[in-house]
């Protein structure tokens, strides 16, 4: 067990949380600039009525906007660098990300890129060449990524078959408006891999090799047991504003920093999902799904027992007469069973992956560092928890 490690805790990110915050964008832009470069995904924001609300308070208040529309899920490097020409273009002074994780993390990386002069992949590849930013304004519309308060941007390269992460301090957003009434329609699908994408970011903190940080530890229970609430009621009634909002800030929680302090912060899921997602384009969540129990049961063993024994005990409520193995596996199961209740896909195959290219994807994640993760583990590990999750 290893204690708690040195923290310092600074984020910089001003949050409007409720319905109708988006009042305050005006004066928002205007601690940055009057002209801005709105960015946003595939048009929902104008099916839902929320980008003609944007331009009528921009045009009402002399704000200039250019676009940037069309953001993938898996946002790719090529967005990245036509939003950059874009800001140059017309000297822009600040972005508006309307929409969810990818089109936050796009713009992330084109705040810092604008400042860079080489091409943007290279901050992907190396962060320590992120000097500045341009100021980033988010409105969120789907809870999941929680890149609205961190300071973490995830980019795919298509041609080099990567999807990284990137980080620097620049990156927080300096503002973030979250009204849940934004996610109202997001389809069902979605909220749920949305669910587990949280659920995920949660669960890798929490296990983690230092394990006293009972403050820490007690968060994530708390924020883990309002996603398993929550995200059935959603599911249920869409326009529920009560588990729309506690999906909403449990999203930002999970990620901001706050249940990981002290902590390694040495993820394992996320890097192994990357791989998936950047050779087959799946959503992020639903990979998650997937590997999540496969990876737990791979990495059930003596030196680690006691933590799934806790995590069954204080989230998932089984019986306390259990034994620790027992509790543990049921645990896990619960889990799973919770997945497939919110109707994702639980297989590989199910999403299109066979074995065929599992060889090569596992020697891609071995790239990354496991050995401060919770259960270190080699090629072959990974190797074994995909195929587990064919």
């Amino acid at each position: 067990m290893k204690k708690v490690n040195n923290f310092i805790y600074d984020i910089p990110t001003k949050v409007y949380f409720g319905e109708g915050q988006i009042a305050h964008l005006p004066e928002l832009i205007r601690t940055c600039g009057k002209r801005v470069l709105l960015v946003y995904g595939g048009g929902s924001i104008k099916k839902s009525g929320l980008y003609d609300t944007i331009i009528g308070l921009l045009k009402k208040n002399g704000i200039e906007s250019r676009e940037l529309s069309g953001v993938q899920s898996n946002p790719k490097i090529e967005s990245v660098r036509q939003g950059i020409q874009i800001v140059r273009k017309h000297q822009l002074d600040c972005v508006l990300a309307v929409g969810g994780g990818s089109t936050l993390d796009c713009s992330k990386a084109i705040c810092a890129g604008v400042k860079y002069d080489g091409d943007p992949w290279e901050l992907v590849l190396d962060r320590t060449k992120v000097k500045a930013c341009l100021p980033l304004i988010t409105i969120l519309t789907m809870a999941a990524t929680g890149s609205e308060m961190d300071n973490i941007a995830v980019i795919s390269n298509p041609e080099t078959q990567d999807k990284k992460g990137f980080s620097s301090y620049g990156m927080f957003p300096k503002f973030s408006i979250l009204d849940p009434t934004y996610t109202y329609s997001v389809p069902a699908l979605q909220t749920a891999a949305g669910t587990a994408d949280i659920m995920s970011h949660i669960m890798e903190s929490y296990f983690d090799q230092v394990r006293d940080a009972s403050v820490q530890d007690g968060i994530s229970e708390a924020l883990l047991k309002t996603c398993i609430e929550s995200a059935p009621v959603a599911l249920k009634k869409p326009n529920d504003y009560q588990a729309r909002a506690n999906l909403m800030w449990a999203a930002s929680l999970a990620i901001n920093g706050l249940n990981s302090l002290g902590k390694n912060r040495a993820w394992t899921c996320h890097p192994l999902e990357h791989v998936l997602s950047a050779y087959y384009d799946i959503t992020h969540g639903v990979g998650l799904a997937i590997l999540t129990p496969r990876w737990m049961k791979h990495v059930l063993n003596e030196q680690t027992v006691d933590v799934f024994a806790r995590f069954a005990l204080h989230v998932w409520n089984v019986d306390p007469q259990l034994d620790c193995w027992a509790a543990a596996e049921e645990g896990i199961a619960r889990l799973y069973e919770f997945f497939v209740s919110l109707g994702l896909p639980m297989t590989l195959r199910e999403v299109g992956i066979d074995e065929s290219r599992l060889e090569e994807m596992a020697e891609k994640a071995a790239e990354s560092d496991f050995s401060r993760s919770f259960q270190p583990l080699t090629c072959e590990d990974i190797l074994e928890i995909y195929r587990a999750s064919l």
